[in-house]
This record gives structure tokens, sequence and C-alpha cells, in this order.
């Protein structure tokens, strides 16, 4: 089939887009060309590459039409983030796509609740982003029901990989954290640490974006999750980093207002939307109708972008 990857440079797209081309898929890249993928791979020579300029684009109008005019079978939008975006979208390519793969994001939930909490638990999105995300969902829910349009809507948990620094034991993104783990020395975290994150390899992402469109009979019109089978507490995640490198984890707890003291406006930002969700979300839809299941676990997924931050020397042993 004719696959076309709206933002397909970026974290999934280093691992979707070689997996669709050794699939024997035609593939178009459609990206602003800024970004060359996390990790090199022979397959990218056989993709052919549109640079557009989504929000330009879209501000005139001409960005729906400029993807339908690809005539993709197929298409995947990793980049979309508000309702209006995804409705001009789906517009252009109704009644043209065999079909449509949407990224969304755990976020769309909300606090977690029941844990693992399932695609069909009841949303309280927080935060802009949480609230566009399951915005787009409902609305391509309703049109896959109401109207037949092809979509199937994929949510990754904090994807990770080796090319970025992931989620890190004190819920943000400061590769500061993995530095003192290794060093052995005091880590802080809030409150007790026993909130939680929920990471996912960026290739199991990919490969779920695979496993529903080979089952596309089954996947249109649902949602899944794209998670790894667990979700980590902030101190079991810290005491395995440490042991990466051969440390007790030296741990100390603080409430949150204490906490958030000891460390940057932006640190204490991220941590606080991590730890407010405290995501720990099921996989048992995406085995039961797409056969998936995730091949990392959530420290394998970790130790992967770990590893590469030793080697760039990030983190020095």
């Amino acid at each position: 089939m004719r696959v076309v990857v709206i933002g397909g440079s970026g974290h999934i797209g280093t691992y979707l887009i070689p997996r669709l081309v050794e699939a024997g898929h035609d593939v178009v890249n459609v990206s602003r060309g800024k970004r060359e993928p996390y990790s090199p791979h022979g397959a990218w020579q056989r993709v052919t590459t549109v640079t557009a300029d989504r929000e330009a684009e879209e501000g005139d109008g001409t960005f729906g039409r400029r993807i339908a005019e690809l005539e993709g079978d197929v298409v995947i939008d990793l980049i979309c983030f508000t309702q209006d975006s995804a409705r001009a979208l789906a517009e252009a390519l109704s009644g043209k796509v065999r079909h449509f793969l949407h990224c969304g994001t755990i976020w769309t939930h909300g606090p977690s609740t029941q844990v693992p909490t399932p695609e069909d638990a009841r949303k309280r999105p927080f935060g802009e982003y949480g609230i566009q995300k399951a915005a787009i969902e409902a609305y391509l829910l309703d049109r896959a029901h109401r109207d037949g349009f092809p979509v199937t809507i994929i949510h990754p948990g904090h994807i990770t990989g080796p090319g970025w620094v992931p989620v890190n034991p004190a819920g943000n993104v400061n590769p500061a954290v993995f530095q003192t783990l290794a060093d052995g020395e005091e880590l802080a975290l809030p409150n007790f640490g026993m909130e939680t994150v929920h990471h996912v390899h960026a290739d199991d992402v990919a490969r779920l974006f695979m496993d529903a469109m080979a089952s596309r009979s089954a996947a249109v019109g649902e949602s899944f999750h794209s998670v790894a089978a667990t979700a980590l507490t902030l101190r079991g995640y810290a005491e395995a980093v440490a042991g990466w490198f051969g440390r007790e984890a030296n741990l100390t707890f603080l409430p949150w207002e204490r906490w958030r003291a000891t460390v940057s406006e932006r640190d204490a930002e991220i941590t606080y939307d991590h730890i407010a969700h405290s995501p720990n979300c099921s996989m048992e839809k995406a085995e039961r109708l797409l056969g998936h299941r995730p091949r990392y676990t959530p420290l394998e997924a970790v130790s992967e972008a770990v590893d590469w931050l030793v080697r760039s020397g990030v983190i020095t042993r």
C-alpha cells in the first residue's frame, strides 16, 4: 500500500518508517525537513520526503488537500495537537483513504482512578495538551461510528529510546537526575516516591501501528494504549537506575511543596504533570483485538536511552 506518514522523522517515525518500508509499502514522509531520524537506517533511502509546514498550510486551508493529493491508502498522523487540525484533515480525507491512524496520548485519561486503566475508562483530562487530545479522540471516534471514517487511535505513554532523554525517576526530563543516581549521591523524590510513570519503547509504538494496519477490521473505530506491560513507581525506578551503575539508591522524600523548591520551575512543572496523572494503563485490549504485546519492559526501554546518554557523554560513569 501507499502509506503517508505525517511527522515521520521523530521518535515513533524513526522506527515506524523503516518497518513500513521493510513490509513492502510505498512510504511518503511529510515533515518540515528540520530533523533527521534518531537512528540511521538504510530504508530511508527508499522513502519519498515531502516538505510541508503544517501550521502555515493549515492557516491558509491547504494542508488537508495537500495530504489528500498524495493519494495514500493509509495516512498516519503523528503530530496533530488540536481538534480543529484533526477536523480539517479528516474532512479532506473522507472517502479518500482506506485507513487513517492518529497518534494520541495516555494523557487523555487525566489522573488515574482504577489501575491498570482501560481505554474506555471515564476521561477527566486536564492541561491544554490532554484536553485537546481528548477532544480529538472524541471527534474522530464519533466520525468513525457516525460516518464510517476509518480511524484508529494509538495512545502512547512516555516514549523512550536511544537519542533523547527519557522521563526520569523524578518525573521530569533533566538528565542530572540520572547522573545523581550514577554517582550514588542523595536524590530527593516528591512525597513517598510512589507515584507512577508508564514508559514505552518507540519501537513498540511503531509495532502497534503496524499491527493495527495488519488487523484493520478489528482496529477501525477503536483506541488502543501503547505502553510497556507495567508502570514504574518513582522509587522503584530510581532504585533500578542506581543499580545499573553499581550503586544503592540514596533516596530522600519531601512533601510536594518542599520538593518543588529544590528544583527549577520548569522541572517542577513537568514533574507535577507526571505525578498528577500517575498513569498505569492496560494493554489487554491491544492483545485481545490485535494480538499485540510490547516487547520491552519499562526498564529495558529506559536502559537503551540511558546507555545512549552514557555513550554521548551526557552521563559520566
